[in-house]
């Protein structure tokens, strides 16, 4: 049987503690989608295309990965896809408060027994938050090491184009 996993975020804009799990759980299972979620209740930097388009580069390395995106509710986009399990990452007692919340919802909403899987962060980036990257970066701040390169690079762009409106 095929183990899948996905790993479902805004990934606005995809950090390097997202690359950590990514690469981590994508040796755990054969097939790894990492689904963008297109929240529009959200304020983003990156249209969903554009994050899609970020995340495919950053991962193009990781041959067991897969991009898709999402709407409405996970658990809904889990059932019609067959996940075996559900990633979610884990940087501190707030996210476990959160994140327990959720996993428990959601397994009472799962159809297939899917389970949800927590990876604890490297102590390194467990700091870093897509909104803090934003803000420091939309404050002229330095972000280089806090997430991939060709983010930086979206990043540097997006902002510039921003301030020449």
């Amino acid at each position: 049987m095929k183990r899948t996993a996905v790993y479902a975020g805004s990934f606005d804009p995809i950090t390097n503690g997202h690359m950590d799990i990514i690469r981590r759980a994508s040796k755990m299972f054969d097939s790894l989608t990492i689904a963008v979620i297109a929240n529009v209740s959200k304020k983003s930097l990156f249209t969903l295309d554009e994050r899609v388009d970020i995340i495919r580069r950053v991962t193009e390395d990781i041959p067991n990965v897969v991009i898709d995106n999402f709407s409405g509710l996970l658990a809904d986009y889990v059932n019609e896809n067959g996940f075996s399990a559900v990633i979610r990452g884990l940087r501190a007692t707030t996210d476990f408060e959160y994140e327990i919340q959720m996993a428990q919802m959601n397994a009472r909403l799962y159809t297939e027994g899917t389970e949800t899987v927590f990876l604890m962060t490297n102590p390194g980036y467990s700091f870093i938050s897509s909104s803090l990257i934003k803000e420091v970066a939309s404050l002229g701040g330095s972000v280089k090491g806090l997430v991939p390169r060709y983010t930086e690079i979206k990043i540097k762009e997006k902002l510039s184009m921003e301030e020449a409106k």
